[in-house]
């Protein structure tokens, strides 16, 4: 696969909103963090058109002030609480298994980065049996709430053995964080609206935006190509 990795597209997958669909745990998450700070509770609807990372900045949009220090520990802890507790009634979205399977059937590479804690992402990714169609599963080691684009240099830097370059490589994520990240590699990005961000929100980055996966692969192969 290392030699094919020079000719052909490589994917780095985005997991949550964008593999994994978690919208009602993310959105529970979040209401339960802003219930510990006495924040109303909000749609999915209204976290599309409000998301934005860093983290604190999204609860400043919403709370009208940046949390202090303790109150973003607090939020954090109950967030990530929360969401262990609802995350294992979701499922991974609709024809994402297939599309794995189909894309490293055809020889070409795939991998997976996201901002959930790495030693969680793991067994997570291989509990829903699709691991084995990654070259590399990471996730975040350092603390929450940051921007991706460090990661995404040492995905980058991490997947070079395999013979994977920045400019045959394109991102597939559900936030705006998913395209900066992949322009500070030099990668491409394609975003997918079935997760954190509404599609105006996603249209701001200034990168292709589709309503589906199997639209976002046929995408990257079109851009990388």
């Amino acid at each position: 696969m290392g030699t094919h990795g020079k000719h052909r597209t490589h994917l780095v997958w985005d997991w949550n909103g964008t593999l994994l669909d978690d919208n009602v745990a993310v959105v529970g998450a979040t209401n339960a963090a802003f219930g510990e700070v006495g924040v109303a509770p909000i749609t999915l609807e209204q976290y599309r058109e409000m998301y934005c990372i860093p983290i604190p900045r999204f609860y400043e949009r919403l709370m009208g002030r940046l949390p202090t220090e303790a109150e973003w520990e607090r939020m954090d802890g109950v967030f990530h609480r929360y969401y262990t507790e609802r995350r294992v009634a979701c499922g991974l979205t609709e024809g994402a298994e297939e599309l794995l399977a189909q894309w490293r059937l055809a020889g070409r590479s795939q991998s997976l980065l996201s901002m959930y804690t790495h030693d969680d992402l793991v067994p997570v990714v291989r509990g829903y049996g699709i691991e084995s169609h990654f070259l590399r599963v990471d996730g975040r080691t350092g603390p929450s709430g940051g921007s991706k684009a460090h990661y995404m240099e040492r995905h980058i830097a991490a997947l070079g053995g395999d013979g994977i370059s920045p400019e045959r490589t394109v991102v597939i994520g559900d936030a705006v964080d998913d395209a900066v990240a992949a322009a500070h590699v030099g990668a491409r990005a394609v975003l997918y609206t079935g997760g954190s961000h509404s599609r105006t929100s996603l249209e701001a980055a200034g990168v292709p935006v589709v309503d589906s996966l199997a639209e976002a692969a046929r995408l990257a192969e079109e851009l990388a190509g």
